[in-house]
């Protein structure tokens, strides 16, 4: 059985081969939650996060970005108080799915359950990511 790490690092390699989907130029200067000291130093956090968060979706069916947002949260380091929980970025979840909608991996559902979902193209990739270490 192939892991979920194992997965994610396989899908973020084959989700550089996306146009759409890039990293923006601010990542160089913002956290990826409130609770985090400091920007991500690794050079492929962008397409690691997408391909978490695809996952998420494949994961969970519809999903929206504030349930995605607590799932990138943490505990913040508040000093000497108690540590509290703070949500992950909104800002670049959206900025995410929003560039998996244009690369045709994600489309939205209105309806009872909002959010979005993979579409058969996102779904096939997240397969074959997976299929890739047998």
């Amino acid at each position: 059985m192939i892991s979920g790490q194992e997965i994610n690092i396989k899908l973020a390699e084959k989700l550089k081969e996306f146009e759409e989907i890039k990293e923006p130029d601010f990542m160089a200067f913002v956290k990826s939650s409130v609770n985090r000291e400091r920007p991500p130093i690794d050079s492929d956090f962008w397409y690691k996060r997408a391909a978490s968060i695809l996952r998420q979706i494949s994961i969970r069916g519809v999903v929206g970005i504030s349930r995605l947002r607590t799932r990138y949260g943490g505990k913040k380091d508040r000093g000497g108080k108690p540590n509290e929980f703070r949500k992950g970025s909104g800002k670049i979840i959206r900025l995410i799915l929003q560039q998996a909608e244009e690369a045709g991996l994600v489309e939205k559902i209105k309806g009872k359950k909002s959010g979005r979902k993979l579409t058969d193209k996102g779904l096939k990739l997240i397969l074959e990511a997976g299929n890739d270490g047998d």
